[in-house]
């Protein structure tokens, strides 16, 4: 076995689509990253509030009850075309906040304005990515493409937490736009290199009246119902959905607040928080693309009872060297409980679904504005300690619910998700 699995982990490069989609992808992220970091640290600075540093991190994801929307889209127009558009319209909003910035005329309500509209398209863009990854990898080859995927994430929140802190404190919002908007542009490019796999579904049957507005909204009703058709696709969604509200609060929109209030740190501190958290994340996709065989079900529920029981100890915790371990911990955790929920996900869908499918799962990502806004206004309430154990107790015992709710669908080997 090990023999077979240093061959596979790199088996994804052998596809052409992939070598092109791949530094796409990491681009992307890298951009992501940065932005979400140093906006974040420019509105708790300018406004002094959490609530807004929660309500503009909770902007970023308006666009997730759309994504179903989008992800027919894709389907019919084909995901590398939309995510060449998507990237291309990234660079134009990355642009506009640059300009504003060096004409001295950016101001917190512009920002929110900016991040706004971009939150309509940017929530899809990790579903889309993934429908095509489907569209252009031989079934075999999926789980290690997928962990491989996984790392452009877990890799840009190394290098977006350091560089942009670092950028940020150097240079100013301004020139570091500078840089958002050079990746986006470049990753649209590459994005435009890849040659469009097969289409599964064509517009061609479509008729020319009134009927196609009820043709489309029958096809987005049908992707939906279908991603909630299967019990493994159900607890998969369910796990992601829990995972929003209750866990990714407190390592991404809400740390900002954690490193000033909490650590008494500077930007310099809240890029090292959250990079030891991108560290262990991509340690964790790592490890899943070179380790074959795995029950990745019974992965998904352990992977993520850990990273609950991880986030229980970190929100006591008051010292940086240890919060960072603990991090490290936690993304781990995460990157392995992620994983394992697309891998069910993209296993059980039809290809020409995929698309509407991912789109279902990037629409459950409204739980973290959902999981923002209320710990925003907790934490003014009953205090920062006590709301994270709040958060972390009741997606402990949720996810406990979930896996004796779909046992027989999660736990058994022979179970369908539980495939090797």
């Amino acid at each position: 076995m090990s023999t077979g699995a240093r061959p596979s982990a790199l088996a994804p490069f052998r596809i052409r689509n992939y070598r092109f989609q791949w530094p796409s992808d990491l681009l992307t992220s890298w951009a992501f990253e940065i932005e979400t970091l140093v906006l974040g640290w420019y509105i708790l600075v300018e406004t002094g509030s959490v609530l807004l540093l929660t309500i503009l991190a909770s902007l970023q994801y308006v666009g997730t009850l759309v994504a179903p929307a989008l992800g027919m889209i894709g389907d019919r127009m084909g995901h590398r075309d939309l995510l060449v558009v998507l990237r291309l319209t990234y660079t134009a909003l990355a642009s506009t906040i640059m300009a504003l910035a060096l004409t001295g005329r950016l101001a917190p309500l512009n920002v929110m304005i900016i991040v706004a509209i971009m939150g309509l398209i940017r929530s899809s863009d990790l579903g889309i990515r993934s429908a095509l990854l489907a569209d252009i990898m031989p079934a075999e080859r999926l789980v290690g493409a997928i962990g491989l995927s996984r790392t452009t994430q877990d890799s840009a929140r190394i290098a977006g937490a350091l560089t942009g802190a670092g950028l940020f404190a150097a240079l100013g919002i301004g020139l570091v736009y500078a840089a958002v908007a050079s990746l986006y542009l470049a990753a649209a490019i590459l994005m435009s290199c890849l040659t469009r796999p097969k289409r599964t579904v064509t517009t061609s049957d479509l008729p020319a009246n009134g009927h196609a507005v009820l043709r489309l909204l029958g096809d987005l009703k049908e992707g939906i119902v279908y991603a909630w058709s299967g019990p493994g696709m159900r607890a998969a969604l369910c796990v992601a959905f829990l995972a929003n509200l209750t866990a990714f609060p407190f390592t991404g929109g809400l740390l900002p607040y954690i490193a000033r209030e909490i650590f008494h740190t500077d930007q310099t501190g809240l890029g090292y928080l959250s990079a030891s958290f991108a560290v262990g994340s991509l340690i964790g996709s790592i490890t899943l693309s070179l380790v074959g065989g795995l029950r990745i079900a019974r992965l998904l529920i352990g992977a993520t009872l850990a990273w609950y029981a991880m986030l229980l100890v970190f929100v006591e915790i008051r010292t940086i060297p240890v919060a960072m371990a603990c991090l490290v911990l936690a993304g781990i955790a995460q990157s392995m409980s992620m994983i394992s929920a697309a891998v069910i996900l993209m296993r059980t869908a039809s290809a020409h679904l995929r698309g509407r499918v991912m789109g279902v799962r990037m629409m459950v990502i409204y739980g973290l504005p959902i999981g923002l806004l209320a710990a925003g206004s907790l934490i003014d309430i009953i205090g920062y300690s006590a709301t994270g154990s709040l958060y972390a107790a009741a997606g402990f015992i949720a996810m406990l619910a979930i896996s004796i709710r779909w046992r027989a669908d999660l736990w058994p080997l022979h179970a369908p998700a539980n495939a090797r």
